[in-house]
């Protein structure tokens, strides 16, 4: 964690995540964020030691006629820095509720 800095974007990946949003789109819709920003913050993530991820089977993503998507999970310390980046941006709560909710409507 020495090397990655904690920063708002961090924070609401790491909130998307625990929040049950695990692959790259699906982190896209409910954060806001576009890929240029997400995807190289989750590699920066996982080779940190805050994510683990995982690919799922090339048969579920054919049986969907979609290419396999990558899934992440928090790790201890992933949650860990989630718990710090809550404490430091107590707005990070909230800043997912409204794009969740805008999902829902959808």
């Amino acid at each position: 964690m020495a090397n990655l800095r904690l920063t708002f974007t961090t924070g609401v990946l790491l909130q998307s995540i625990a929040g049950g949003y695990r692959y790259g789109f699906d982190i896209m819709d409910v954060s806001g964020l576009p890929d240029g920003t997400v995807y190289p913050a989750l590699r920066r993530l996982e080779d940190a030691g805050m994510l683990e991820s995982q690919w799922e089977p090339q048969e579920e993503a054919e049986a969907e006629k979609r290419p396999p998507r990558c899934y992440y999970g928090l790790t201890a310390a992933g949650e860990a820095m989630l718990a710090e980046a809550q404490a430091r941006f107590p707005a990070l709560r909230w800043a997912l509720a409204g794009q969740q909710a805008q999902a829902r409507e959808v």
